[in-house]
């Protein structure tokens, strides 16, 4: 009797809440830590690019509407199905990076706090970045943050996992819509993370994960006019060709190491967010 093929998995992009083949109809293999087959995954086009971009641009103005403190408990519903799916999780983490058990699912469960710390995040944004200023004169003057838009973000390949959550969510809880290019040779991680948020209560199209390649993707990612900011902590040595695309559209662009502690992941929230001024008479 001969041996039995494991039927390879092919995964989808996600997209508006739904998980498409690419328009292309393209894939790559992904490979494990040793150079073995592990997956197939969607190797998206530039249509699928701009696709998610009117996605991510439609679903923004909801997210943002919804209350602070509702943005709050669905960032908290991704992080409950994540310690669900732990286990599924560290496999494809120690099959992508290479590293032991013991490492991987220390990453998982720092990554899931992470979700965790930015759904708390939400409520207190305002009162961080906001607040009333002393004017001369009979005025409430009042600086109020909001959301940048759409952010484009290229996901670190180092950890395929932790720094996605990183530069994802904190957009993502600021009130931005993101359309996220996973690791090209670490997809895995991010489009399962990207499965869990839309099964779960986030707006259709907040989140959107394209896999495919970096090189044919990230150009046209920080050309689109309609993408107001740009994470590049995993565009390596394209980062100052990135950034220089990016300000031909006055985008707000960043490039810290996802791997910082706290400080870093605040950086993360304020770089997304704009500042209204308002005014208001007293008494009147």
């Amino acid at each position: 009797m001969s041996e039995r093929l494991g039927v390879r998995k092919t995964y989808k992009l996600v997209l508006n809440g739904a998980f498409p083949r690419s328009e292309s109809g393209r894939s790559y293999e992904v490979l494990d830590a040793a150079g073995a087959l592990l997956a197939n995954a969607a190797q998206a086009s530039r249509k699928d690019l701009r696709d998610a971009v009117r996605a991510a641009r439609a679903a923004q103005p909801g997210w943002w509407g919804a209350s602070a403190y509702n943005r709050g408990q669905v960032l908290y519903r991704v992080a409950e199905m994540a310690e669900a799916r732990r286990e599924e999780l560290v496999d494809q983490v120690v099959a992508a990076e290479g590293v032991e058990r013991v490492h991987a699912t220390a990453t998982v469960e720092r990554a899931i706090d992470r979700i965790v710390w930015f759904a708390g995040w939400t409520d207190k944004i305002a009162q961080v970045y906001g607040g009333t200023n002393p004017v001369a004169g009979p005025y409430f003057n009042f600086s109020i943050p909001s959301p940048s838009g759409v952010v484009g973000v290229v996901a670190p390949a180092e950890d395929s996992l932790l720094g996605l959550v990183e530069t994802v969510m904190a957009p993502i809880c600021a009130g931005n819509a993101v359309v996220v290019l996973a690791s090209e040779t670490r997809p895995i991680p991010a489009v399962l993370l990207g499965e869990m948020a839309a099964t779960s209560d986030l707006p259709a199209g907040v989140l959107n994960v394209l896999t495919g390649r970096l090189a044919e993707l990230a150009p046209v990612l920080a050309d689109h006019e309609d993408v107001d900011g740009l994470d590049l902590a995993g565009a390596g040595e394209m980062r100052a060709d990135l950034a220089a695309r990016g300000a031909g559209s006055i985008k707000r662009v960043l490039a810290d190491d996802p791997r910082d502690p706290d400080a870093a992941a605040l950086r993360r929230i304020r770089a997304f967010l704009e500042t209204t001024t308002v005014w208001h008479t007293i008494g009147q």
